[in-house]
Formats: C-alpha cells, sequence, structure tokens
C-alpha cells in the first residue's frame, strides 16, 4: 500500500461535499455518509470487519492472533469545517488503514487487534460543539447532548434517526478502558514549524490547554461631531487597547498563544461614537499553570484598562479544556519509529484540538504529525507531499511493529 494510494484517495473524498465548490462535510450529512461508504469499502479490502456506530463513525477491525486481545486503535476524523482542504482527518484515517492494509497482504497478526476508526463530528460545524462522534465511542457524550440543534432547527436525535441511526444506542461506548492498549492519531501539523526546520514529521509531546471567553466593553454611543475628545468612553478605543494587551501578554510566555478572532462594534455606524465592543479571546498553551496564569494577567489589564477609560467591562468564560500529554511510553515507541527512519526527531506540542484529546480520557494516547506546506489548515490551499505522507506511513507501521515486540515479551 503506498502514499500515492492514500493522496489519490484523499482526492476522491475531498470531491464529497455538501457545497458546490468547496469542500463542506457536516456529520450526519449525506456527503458524510458517501465518504463511510467510501471507506468501508477500502477497510473491507484490507481485511477489516466494519461497524458503523449511530452517529456515523466508522469502525474497522483487524483482528490480532488470538480472540479477546487488547486493541490499538488508529485513525482521525472524516468531517470538514466549511470551505475546507481534503488532509486534515482524512490523512490520518487513510494512513492507518493503508498501514494495516499492508500487515494484511504480508498475513500478518499481532499480539493485539487493530481498529482504524473514522470519527465523525470532530470539527463541531453542524452542531457547534466539538467531538460529538469521539465523545460518543468513549461513553463520555453529555446525556442532553441529542438536544443540541444545527442552523436549520434539526437535532441531534432527529439527524440521528434520519441518517438510520438509533439515538438511543448512544449510550453505549465502543470501547472499555481495559480492552485498550492505546490510541495513535496521524494528523497535519496546521502550523509551520515542521516546514521551517525542514523536517518531514514530528512527535507530539501535548495538546495544548485551552480558555476561550467572550469580552464585552461598555461605553457610551455619542455623536461623532459633537462630543469632544475628552469626554468620551468610546467602547472601541478601549477595545483596541485591550487587544494590543492580548498580544503583548502572549508575547512575554514562551510557548503561549492568544487569539481575538471575533470583534463586534455596536451601534456600527461611521457617524456614532462606539458605545459598545464585543470580542472573542482564546488563549492556548501545553502546561496549564502557564495558561492561567496568562489569562489572569490578560484579564486584570483589561480591568485596569477599561477602568481608566471609563469603560464597563465584562466577560464570560466558554470553555476550559486542560492540557493532555502524550503517554511517555507510546511516545518513546513513536521516537523510535521517527529516527528509525533516518530523519531528525522534532517534537513539538499541538495548538490544535484532536480526537486523541477525547481518547486520553480512556487510554494512552500517541501522535504524529505530518508537514503541510506553509502550515495552512482550515482552507483549500491545505496541501501536504506525497513523499512525507509516504514517510508517515512507514513510520506508523514501524511504531505498530515495535508495539507489537514489546507486547509479545
Amino acid at each position: 500500500m503506498s502514499a500515492t494510494t492514500v493522496m489519490e484517495r484523499c482526492d476522491i473524498l475531498g470531491r464529497l461535499s455538501e457545497e458546490p465548490g468547496m469542500l463542506t462535510r457536516p456529520s450526519l450529512s449525506p456527503s458524510m455518509q458517501q465518504v463511510n461508504s467510501l471507506v468501508a469499502g477500502w477497510m473491507r479490502e484490507a481485511g477489516m470487519s466494519v461497524q458503523q456506530d449511530a452517529i456515523g463513525n466508522i469502525f474497522g477491525r483487524y483482528e490480532g492472533q488470538q480472540a479477546g486481545m487488547q486493541t490499538l486503535v488508529l485513525g482521525s476524523h472524516l468531517d470538514s469545517v466549511r470551505n475546507a482542504g481534503r488532509y486534515d482527518g482524512p490523512l490520518g484515517v487513510l494512513v492507518a488503514l493503508s498501514c494495516v492494509e499492508r500487515l494484511y497482504r504480508r498475513g500478518e497478526r499481532l499480539p493485539f487487534a487493530l481498529e482504524v476508526v473514522g470519527f465523525t463530528d470532530e470539527e463541531g460545524l453542524r452542531f457547534q460543539h466539538a467531538y460529538l462522534g469521539s465523545k460518543s465511542a468513549t461513553g463520555m457524550l453529555a446525556p442532553d447532548a441529542l438536544l443540541l440543534t444545527d442552523a436549520t432547527g434539526t437535532t441531534l436525535a432527529e439527524a440521528i434517526r434520519g441518517y438510520g441511526g438509533i439515538p438511543e444506542a448512544l449510550k453505549q461506548p465502543r470501547w472499555r478502558r481495559e480492552d485498550l492498549l492505546g490510541y495513535c492519531e496521524v494528523h497535519i501539523e496546521q502550523g509551520p514549524v515542521l516546514e521551517a526546520q525542514q523536517v518531514p514529521i514530528g512527535v507530539v509531546t501535548a495538546i495544548a490547554g485551552q480558555s476561550r471567553l467572550n469580552v464585552r466593553c461598555i461605553g457610551l454611543a455619542g455623536h461623532a461631531g459633537t462630543v469632544p475628545m475628552s469626554l468620551r468612553r468610546d467602547a472601541l478605543c478601549a477595545a483596541a487597547e485591550c487587544l494590543l494587551l492580548i498580544e503583548k501578554e502572549a508575547c512575554e510566555y514562551p510557548g503561549l498563544v492568544a487569539t481575538v478572532g471575533q470583534a463586534s462594534v455596536l451601534p456600527g455606524a461611521s457617524n456614532v461614537i462606539p458605545g459598545e465592543v464585543r470580542f472573542s479571546i482564546d488563549i492556548r498553551h501545553q502546561d496549564d499553570t502557564t495558561r492561567a496564569r496568562a489569562l489572569s494577567r490578560v484579564l486584570e489589564q483589561i480591568r485596569a484598562s477599561c477602568q481608566r477609560r471609563g469603560i464597563t467591562v465584562q466577560w464570560e468564560v466558554l470553555q476550559e479544556s486542560k492540557a493532555v500529554h502524550c503517554q511517555p511510553r507510546l511516545r518513546r515507541l513513536l521516537e523510535r519509529a521517527v529516527e528509525a527512519s533516518g530523519y531528525p526527531l522534532m517534537t513539538l506540542p499541538s495548538g490544535a484540538g484532536h480526537d486523541a484529546v477525547v481518547m486520553a480520557e480512556l487510554t494512552d494516547i500517541a501522535m504524529l504529525f505530518v508537514r503541510c506546506r506553509g502550515g495552512i489548515s482550515h482552507h483549500p490551499d491545505e496541501a501536504v507531499a506525497v513523499e512525507d505522507v509516504a514517510i508517515a506511513l512507514d513510520t506508523l507501521e514501524r511504531f505498530v511493529l515495535l508495539l507489537a515486540q514489546e507486547a509479545a515479551v
């Protein structure tokens, strides 16, 4: 099984979308069903038995030397963001599938079972909640998740029924903790570090923790021509100062990233002093203590800045996700597999979230990053080189075989 085939399959899946002219593949959609059908066929060709669960995750199982052995799970997700690239998610599923296919072609069975999973709704595009697929498979989906609605008002429960599934079946997780040996996910880096270092692959050390907030700066709207500058309570000027404070603070902590990705100005007229500004904050770091300390300082400075300007400031914490560290034993095996490839060993954290975050609640995890051109992701220009995919495929196979050697002792 070659990297060229992996790339060809990524191209095939990349044409299956809910919107013409772009790749948009939400969960429980017709295009998602088409993708699962194709992937299921490739799984069967690789000697795997195939199942699809109620929420739309697809599983291919390659049995071990004996029945009842533990399972190593490999995979990623098959859904997308809107106007996506074709490698974020599917590349990891198809590299894992190809790894199993190599074993099958050789007639090789391992001292554990392998399961390739294509998760759904990692991106949270349809219901605005990420990891619905992996949470369902691990038994961590909140009981009220079935009440989530999409933009049309369709609930998750209704969407599952329309997809041919039974919502009540979500109460039964795919795996138990004692059944699993671990989880390994191959994924494009979604950043520029590997490319800058001229390295094709890298071993992930941790997945960054994340804090997401919404902030409101409330001043006083007024006539743009009649209120003197010294008497203004301009919410936009205050927010602008806050944004620069956030950037400055993030630069003080190595590895910290802080982003303001959304902002709105009210009332939003060119001849009216802004009376209110709302903006988002996204802060991430692989060390939770560092992230919490940085966030505390950011909020302290925002409060002080707004107070000086006579602006009322409020904020709401939307999400707090802890950092997830890759398990040392699996990580060392993955590092050995990389070193055996002859390329320099590069380790790096992930600033993006992955299904591995959820899987880490149930079992040990490892992750392998593949270099992507320009660090571009969540965009149609997302690109990887076939040569790098070949290295990733060889490395994943070597990792699986190293784990088999260890398990056989």
